[in-house]
């Protein structure tokens, strides 16, 4: 489907000189003569080189649909992980590369959006939190309690996060899978 140029927002996959991009960033600039243009900055989806490109504000630009799928974690296998649709009950292997750091907070029975792109998955979204247990946190310092310093702890899943001082080992919290942060402790 063709739109304007200065429609296009990140996160946006639009399809350029044959192949797929996914757009990172876009500024609108107006020369002093002329017509305005943009600025795109946007990751090759095949192989992830960035390229900057500049498209006219009014010049047509290929925007991809991609399909959206509901799947199931299933289990890892090597630098790979088993998915299965929860339509079809078909399943999928996809490279742990696709995914990226958030591979990490994969848990069994997850249920995770894939985007594809002629049956070909492109990414793979978790969802925005989940929780994880501490097995490792430093203790408490004295007089730290009334700051709003942070102290490093380890998740059962080996991942490192940064918690309050007032949280220990053994309790559960809840992640920001994007950026690994804290976001408050767990409601059981």
């Amino acid at each position: 489907m063709k739109v304007n140029a200065n429609t296009l927002k990140p996160g946006n996959v639009i399809e350029h000189n044959g192949k797929l991009f996914s757009i990172i960033k876009g500024e609108i600039s107006q020369p002093g003569k002329g017509g305005a243009f943009v600025n795109m900055t946007m990751r090759d989806i095949k192989n992830g080189n960035k390229d900057v490109q500049r498209f006219r504000t009014q010049e047509g630009i290929e925007k991809v649909r991609l399909e959206q799928d509901d799947y199931q974690y299933l289990y890892p296998e090597g630098d790979q992980f088993t998915f299965m649709h929860l339509g079809t009950y078909e399943q999928i292997n996809i490279d742990a590369d696709l995914i990226g750091e958030p591979a990490k907070f994969l848990q069994d029975g997850m249920t995770v959006v894939v985007e594809s792109y002629d049956e070909k998955p492109l990414s793979v979204k978790l969802p925005d939190t989940v929780i994880g247990l501490i097995v490792e946190a430093e203790p408490v310092v004295k007089g730290q309690t009334a700051t709003t310093s942070f102290k490093p702890a380890i998740l059962d899943n080996g991942v490192r996060v940064m918690v309050p001082p007032h949280i220990g080992t053994e309790v559960r919290i809840v992640v920001r899978t994007e950026d690994s942060s804290y976001v408050e402790k767990a409601k059981d």
